[in-house]
């Protein structure tokens, strides 16, 4: 269960850094409730993960699927560069996050 409760927050941790964008510096309402409460919702299950996950391994996954998931849709939504280095890149995040999932007890 740790493990899925670290990829609900790892996809919660995308939602919140997606809606850092849409709240305009918290100056829109409900941007910014949203941005919170995925941020809220993300810590306290990455909490519940680290009951059973090492810190090292659950912060590198957290902040890997954060940080693909984030890039991915800056490519799709806000047409960010997706040459080639940039992808290589993210698959390196990837490749990251399964092989800390791998060796992990």
């Amino acid at each position: 269960m740790a493990w899925i409760y670290l990829l609900l927050a790892g996809v919660l941790e995308i939602g919140f850094a997606m809606g850092l964008k849409y709240t305009q510096g918290f100056t829109r309402l409900w941007p910014s409730v949203g941005t919170m409460a995925a941020a809220a919702c993300s810590l306290w299950l990455m909490t519940q993960a680290m009951k059973q996950i090492p810190v090292g391994t659950a912060y590198a996954i957290w902040t890997g699927i954060g940080a693909m998931g984030v890039a991915l849709l800056g490519i799709w939504l806000f047409d960010e560069s997706a040459s080639l280095a940039r992808l290589a890149c993210i698959g390196l995040i990837v490749a990251g996050v399964i092989g800390l999932k791998l060796t992990s007890a």
